[in-house]
C-alpha cells in the first residue's frame, strides 16, 4: 500500500535513515511505514507530502497524479 514513498525516497536517493532524521523518527518506524507493517499517521503523511511535493492522495494511492496541485 505505500509503495510510493519507497519509490519517491528511491528517486530522490535517499536513504531511510535520511527521511527518518526529517520525519524526526527512528529508521526503524520509518522502515514500518514503508512495508505497510505500520500505518502512517496523517501529521507523517503531510510531511512527506510537503517534502516531496506531491499530494496525499497520491501517496495513498487514490491518485496517479504526482502534482501536488493539478491544473483545473
Amino acid at each position: 500500500m505505500y509503495s510510493r514513498i519507497r519509490d519517491l525516497r528511491e528517486d530522490s536517493d535517499l536513504t531511510q535513515k535520511q527521511v527518518a532524521k526529517i520525519l524526526e523518527m527512528s529508521q526503524t518506524g520509518y522502515s514500518k511505514y514503508e512495508t505497510g507493517e505500520n500505518d502512517i499517521p496523517t501529521a507523517i503523511l503531510i510531511k512527506l507530502a510537503r517534502f516531496y511535493n506531491t499530494s496525499i492522495d497520491y501517496l495513498l494511492g487514490e491518485t496517479n497524479v504526482k502534482e501536488r496541485y493539478a491544473d483545473k
